[in-house]
């Protein structure tokens, strides 16, 4: 059968036949003028040959809350990169700038796209909160279902103060967004508050 037929029957484009082709995959009988025909046999034997999966590769994750942090950024994907490539193993790095809590930075959902794509074999960060502040584990077990593992190179326990703040203070935000009147002022002024005591210094003794 002809090269058009024979895409049809396989669903793939011609062009792509002839890649197929060109990288010895599905090579076809060819006429004395360069015209390709398929048999059924080779069509068959195509269909029946186990397909090749995507090469699955590692991806760094670095975040930060503000773009004030560019510095701290920077310093992030330079010992990501630095850990990846004593690896060996194939890796590209993610950046993202936004609270550890906003669920919409284009960085994450990029992130979350390719491991639901079945594309990422590992995903590295040096602290659980780079990735998510709330919800790590809920991200943890869906990559896991694609079989994607999450790799925290440092767990001490991690205290960003001023990352804290902004976090905690974009959480009263959004439900103090949806109050009216008094109870509205009143959560404003809890946040007002509350920014004031996290920001002001510890008294020691």
């Amino acid at each position: 059968m002809t090269i058009g037929k024979a895409s049809k029957a396989l669903g793939l484009s011609i062009g792509h036949m002839r890649k197929l082709d060109r990288d010895g995959v599905l090579v076809p009988n060819k006429s004395p003028a360069g015209t390709r025909y398929y048999t059924q046999e080779q069509l068959d034997e195509y269909i029946r040959r186990p397909k090749r999966r995507p090469t699955r590769i590692v991806i760094g994750y670095c975040r930060v809350s503000s773009s004030k942090q560019k510095d701290d950024l920077s310093r992030q994907v330079e010992n990501i990169r630095n850990y990846l490539s004593a690896q060996g193993k194939p890796f590209e790095i993610i950046q993202d700038i936004g609270s550890g809590i906003n669920y919409s930075k284009p960085g994450l959902q990029q992130l979350i796209r390719r491991i639901t794509a079945g594309e990422v074999d590992k995903v590295v960060v040096f602290y659980k909160d780079r990735l998510l502040r709330f919800g790590y584990e809920i991200l943890e077990y869906v990559a896991s279902l694609y079989g994607t593992s999450i790799e925290v190179i440092d767990n001490t326990p991690k205290e960003e103060q001023q990352e804290l703040v902004e976090d905690l203070v974009q959480i009263i935000t959004v439900f103090s967004c949806r109050l009216q009147g008094k109870r509205a002022n009143k959560a404003r002024k809890v946040v007002k508050e509350l920014v004031q005591d996290l920001e002001s210094p510890v008294e020691t003794d």
